[in-house]
């Protein structure tokens, strides 16, 4: 009897009543419900590890790290590949406004900031509402100053606004350098109103000697602008003594689930390791980490895909994408197939965006309809992928797939002392894996070509 049993199970699977079929978990929903590996990976970053500055020990300590906990996960391939970058580390910093009346500022210096004499420097402010306003300045209204810059930023949702403000910090202390200023202050690039400084890296022309650069906070810009509208001379004490000290290390650290077919090029996905010192880098961007490797993660699980997906864990993005153009570099090489990249936060993804072949239009559709059931729209603009992937998509011409995050409150907390792992929302954070387990479970099974045409 028991023969017959088993006989009749091995070949009548398929009349059973539906009600004793066990369908396969559905991997997004999977990562919507229960994950915990993204949650976990940003924890042990910012906990352990802390702030990730590039080129510093405590960089060298998070690629440790996360090669122990890339081999726990199971990921294959894993291992460091390790690049020399010149390196900039902070020093005292101390900032106060001496007339009209006397007001400490909460002040951090810019990444490539020079540094004040160890006594510090006093001298009369000079302020420019804008970027616009200090480039068209004298140069002989600003020579032997120091400039105060503010600017307009604003909160958005897709962080339009920091690619033009930012041009305060990313430029403006090479500007007033040019123009003779003894240093330079600025509203710092952000929207929050806490008197937390933010900082940021900028950088100065060759041949130009680098002033001292810093940014206040946003409180404290206000205050000031409001004093300089009465119309009184300011004058102001600076003391900042950050320093260069050479050439250091930073790498990269990869990990690869590997494909059936090695002969479809892989996808790589990246994040960045490296973090600003002010705080310990939880939505920059150790959550980038966490997302992508727990959505790799889910698709290993559910079965080897067709191409492999290969992690890139970035080194030194934050001050100058060496990471990310060291793997071109390296990796330039193999053929890939497609970029994509997590380096927004982890609030809830809330659009899609794509770049791809005219003959994956299908892929583009199918994934167009899985995004949608979990509320992420398709946009119709191009995606450009992010920092750190942007070398090799530069380089091979790479299809790039953007899941963007909702960035409104990202700017309060980037660059910050509040880049904490308290400011992480478990749920929206799982949002984000199940939106990245829905690209990648197609994507990496997509056996069509996915090569771009070939640019103009």
């Amino acid at each position: 009897m028991n023969r017959i049993i088993t006989a009749l199970l091995g070949s009548a699977t398929l009349a059973l009543p539906a009600s004793l079929l066990v369908a396969a978990p559905d991997p997004v929903q999977t990562a919507l419900e229960s994950d915990t590996v993204a949650l976990s990976i940003t924890e042990g970053l910012t906990t352990w590890v802390g702030p990730r500055q590039a080129g510093t020990e405590a960089e060298a300590r998070a690629r440790v790290w996360a090669k122990a906990e890339l081999t726990r996960l199971g990921f294959a391939k894993v291992r460091v590949e390790t690049f020399e970058m010149p390196t900039w580390v902070r020093g005292e910093e101390r900032a106060e406004i001496t007339a009209p009346v006397p007001v400490k500022l909460a002040i951090t210096a810019l990444g490539n900031s020079g540094a004040t004499p160890a006594e510090g420097i006093e001298g009369d402010v000079i302020y420019f509402a804008s970027l616009a306003e200090l480039e068209a300045a004298p140069d002989t209204a600003v020579k032997g100053k120091i400039a105060f810059v503010s600017h307009a930023m604003k909160a958005t949702q897709d962080g339009s606004s920091y690619g033009y403000f930012g041009q305060v910090r990313r430029r403006g202390p090479d500007v007033a350098a040019k123009k003779g200023a003894a240093a330079i202050f600025i509203r710092s690039i952000g929207t929050d109103y806490h008197r937390n400084p933010h900082t940021g890296n900028t950088n100065f022309s060759e041949g130009v000697t680098a002033i001292p650069a810093a940014a206040i906070s946003i409180p404290d810009a206000e205050n000031l602008e409001r004093l300089i509208a009465v119309g009184e001379p300011m004058r102001m004490k600076l003391l900042l003594t950050p320093q260069n000290i050479g050439m250091q290390q930073s790498g990269n650290v990869i990990a690869e689930v590997i494909g059936k077919d090695a002969s479809l090029p892989p996808i790589v996905i990246a994040c960045h390791l490296d973090s600003w010192d002010l705080a310990t880098g939880a939505m920059d961007d150790a959550a980038g980490c966490g997302i992508i490797t727990a959505a790799a993660k889910i698709v290993m699980n559910a079965g080897k895909p067709q191409r492999t997906i290969r992690l890139l864990w970035a080194g030194a993005e934050e001050v100058g994408i060496w990471g990310g153009k060291d793997y071109a570099v390296k990796n330039g090489a193999m053929r890939h197939s497609l970029a994509m990249e997590s380096d927004f936060g982890a609030d809830r993804v809330w659009q899609v965006k794509f770049n791809l072949p005219e003959s994956a239009k299908p892929l583009r559709e199918k994934l167009v309809v899985e995004l949608a059931k979990i509320g992420i729209g398709a946009s119709a603009d191009k995606a450009g992928g992010g920092a750190d992937v942007g070398p090799i998509i530069a380089a091979q011409n790479l299809a790039v797939i953007d899941l963007d995050q909702d960035g409104t409150r990202y700017f309060d907390l980037h660059h910050t002392p509040d880049d904490t792992f308290d400011k992480i929302d478990p749920v929206q954070m799982r949002q984000n894996v199940a939106a990245w387990v829905a690209v990648l479970s197609e994507v990496a099974n997509y056996t069509g070509d996915l090569t771009m045409a070939a640019k103009p």
